[in-house]
Parts: structure tokens; sequence; C-alpha cells
């Protein structure tokens, strides 16, 4: 049996399908239980740690794209939430996976990655400033605060599970 028919086995497949839900899932439920500090210009997301999957493997840009998705429903912008937070975070986890791709520390990696996200929070600072009126800048700073804030709590968590789990399997 060659290995390409076991890479592309119906078990290979539903195991890819298992494991993007799977993270889907934790984004949307995390968020989602932590509402009350998901949402709005100062927000903690918690869920943004599983944006350093996307480090890992390829197949967690869109488990954790398919999460901001339904997560992004539940915001008070969601009318643009849904597509604009959605689309600039499966830009902002394309952009992180380039940039990472021939770094070899995890750590200089994560860094990387959470000085994107927060410097990605300005589309959601323009969500804010068109659909409430709120100040761009302002907002920026402390929604780029709350995700750096977010992504280091996170980066922690998921660098110390990544010694016990290879999140690239």
């Amino acid at each position: 049996m060659s290995m390409s028919y076991v890479k592309d086995s119906p078990k290979s497949a539903v195991s890819e399908l298992t494991k993007v839900a799977l993270v889907a899932a934790l984004y949307f439920t995390v968020t989602v239980v932590f509402s009350v500090i998901s949402f709005g210009p100062v927000q903690l997301r918690l869920s943004e740690m599983f944006n350093y999957l996307a480090l890992f493997n390829k197949r967690y840009v869109i488990a954790v794209t398919l999460g901001v998705v339904l997560a992004n429903f539940m915001s008070p912008t969601w009318v643009l939430d849904v597509p604009v937070g959605s689309a600039a975070t499966l830009i902002a986890l394309l952009i992180c996976r380039q940039l990472t791709k021939k770094i070899t520390n995890n750590i200089v990696k994560m860094v990387i990655t959470a000085v994107i996200f927060a410097l990605s929070m300005c589309t959601i600072a323009a969500q804010f400033t068109i659909l409430l009126g709120f100040p761009f800048w302002a907002t920026w700073l402390s929604m780029g605060i709350g995700e750096l804030l977010s992504m280091t709590v996170g980066g922690m968590i998921i660098y110390a599970l990544h010694k016990k789990i290879d999140f690239s399997k």
C-alpha cells in the first residue's frame, strides 16, 4: 500500500474534518461562554489562542476562520463582523503562516503572530467607528492591547499544550 493512499484514505479525511470541526467548535464555544469580554470596544477574546494552531498546520486556518464566522454571528456588530472580521482573521492567519514558515523558534513565531493580530484589530475598530460612532484610534488602541493580552495568555496555553500534543499532526 502506497503512502499517498494512506494519506488520502477516507479515514484520514474524516480525521482531518474532525480536527477542523473540533477547533471551530472550541473557538465558537470559548467566545460565547466568555461573550461578556469577547465583544465590544474593549475585548479579551480568549478564543484567539486558537490562532496559533495555524502556525503548526494549515488545516487550522480553515478551522479558526470557521470558528470566527460562527462566533461573529453573536457580535453586536455582526452585520459587518461576520464578513469583515472573519475575512480579516483569514488574511491575518495566512500572513502569519507566510511570515513564519522559515522560522523554527515557536516563541518567535508566536510573538510575530500576536503582533500581526493586534495590528489587524484596525478592521474591528473601523466597524465600531462605522456602525456605532466610536473614535477609531482610541478603539483600535484598546482593541489592540486587548488582543495582545489575549494572545499572550493564549500563547502560553498553546505553547504548554504543544509540549504534550503535536499540533502539526
